[in-house]
């Protein structure tokens, strides 16, 4: 749909208009904060994770080859991408039925509560391979609460922002996803550097995860200071809700769409999941830093990234999703080399202006789609398409970025043949972009 056809639309004139209005209301900058401690929590959850992978494969995956435990804690930290599309469709349906409100506070609770658990475990050694058995677990209801909470935020920030500063307000959200690799991995690093290893070890190390429920109930408490957008209002005036069912129709309507989204949204999720949650433990193993020095590298990279990301959002509002999505591409495919090569050349000044160059390129690609992925589809059914595409993206391409890394490395014992795997990937993404009919959605109403 045409945005001129959406502008002609009976019923379309109020939501135009409130879209279009140029006054933040209190209204909005809530959605705004709801949105971005939500992300914050959900991706502190996942971050926390990766940033502690080599402590987990040692409390949980105990062994005498060390490589083998990373690996075997990287194949758990993709468990939860499995689950991701699975509540994606549960949480997507649900919203598009409901409202996206209400299936917010579900999705932060659960995520929060499923973290909290994580720190509550008792290792290997107390109960042997139930340890990792429960970890697990813990790990799938966290994909399953990200699956809604992942697209569910984005889309309820999406349908309240101004439509010519959609992409900045979607990147000011987004960019709360890369503050919890700062604040967690700067709680870890103060842990380990005031406990000794055997206090760490024991219970140090369970802190920064028993601290998510409350950030989880913080950001339910914002939550609910809002209100459904006027846009979400009108259709649900208009559906028969006995008789619509979104996952039908979006699967009918929008399934090109879809396909587009996994490999658009695929793309940032190997290069975000790269950075968050495979590079430290990558640059301990690979690159023989220490773990202080790996968490400062990957926390002043992660800190520039959230700094970055909004400044593309705002050009992405100026030049539309599609230039700075094929920009994007084409810069990850030529800077994954001498990023890689710099973050394990055993330096920390190197390896820190390996993750800042890393940065670059993805903030580009970010200024593009994280608003695309929502724009493109209509409001009726926008939470299911989003939420099923999304997440398959995400599952394919950033819940196995960690492993599939750690796996090249073993079997070629090549230090940067990570790059080979992320190179061909933005090659890929630059042909569908260049070559297939993917649309130019900045503006677009309905």
């Amino acid at each position: 749909m045409t945005t001129n056809e959406t502008r002609m639309r009976p019923g379309a004139a109020s939501a135009e208009a409130f879209a279009h209005s140029n006054k933040t209301s209190g209204m909005q900058k809530r959605v705004l904060a709801g949105g971005s401690v939500g992300q914050f929590i959900e991706f502190y959850d996942f971050a926390l994770y990766g940033l502690s992978a080599v402590t987990l494969s040692q409390l949980f995956f105990p062994g005498e080859n060390a490589l083998v435990g990373l690996l075997a804690t990287f194949a758990t930290f993709g468990v939860a991408f499995v689950a991701r599309p699975i509540g994606g469709l549960f949480f997507g349906q649900l919203g598009d039925r409901i409202g996206r409100r209400k299936v917010l506070y579900i999705t932060l609770v659960t995520i929060g509560g499923a973290t909290a658990l994580i720190g509550l475990l008792p290792p290997y050694a107390a109960i042997g391979a139930l340890a990792p058995a429960l970890l697990v677990l813990c790990r799938l209801l966290q994909g399953f609460s990200a699956g809604g909470e992942s697209v569910g935020a984005p889309a309820f920030v999406f349908e309240h922002a101004p439509v010519h500063r959609r992409g900045f307000w979607l990147n000011i959200t987004l960019a709360a996803t890369a503050l919890p690799s700062v604040v967690a991995g700067s709680l870890i690093l103060i842990l380990s550097q005031t406990l000794s290893d055997e206090a760490f070890f024991a219970w140090g190390w369970r802190i920064p995860f028993l601290l998510a429920l409350p950030l989880s109930l913080f950001g339910v408490w914002i939550r609910s200071k809002t209100e459904e957008s006027e846009a979400f209002k009108q259709v649900a005036a208009k559906v028969e809700q006995k008789e619509y069912s979104p996952v039908r129709e979006a699967f009918r309507e929008n399934w090109v769409r879809m396909l587009q989204v996994i490999f658009v949204m695929g793309m940032t999720a190997m290069g975000f999941y790269f950075l968050s949650g495979y590079f430290v433990g990558y640059v301990q193993t690979t690159g023989n830093l220490s773990r202080e020095a790996s968490l400062l590298a990957n926390a002043v990279a992660m800190l520039f990234y959230a700094l970055l990301l909004p400044v593309g959002g705002i050009i992405g509002d100026k030049v539309g999703r599609k230039p700075m999505l094929i920009a994007g591409s084409a810069a990850i495919a030529l800077l994954a080399f001498p990023c890689f090569m710099l973050v394990t050349s055993g330096s920390l000044g190197l390896a820190m202006l390996g993750q800042l160059l890393f940065v670059v390129p993805l903030c580009i690609y970010g200024g593009g789609c994280y608003t695309f992925f929502v724009e493109i589809f209509s409001t009726k059914t926008r939470f299911t398409s989003a939420a099923v595409s999304y997440n398959l993206g995400y599952a394919l391409f950033g819940g196995t970025a960690p492993f599939v890394g750690t796996a090249l490395v073993n079997a070629t014992g090549v230090a940067y043949s990570p790059a080979y795997w992320l190179c061909g990937a933005a090659v890929i993404v630059f042909l569908l972009l260049t070559l297939t009919k993917v649309p130019e959605t900045r503006g677009r109403l309905g």
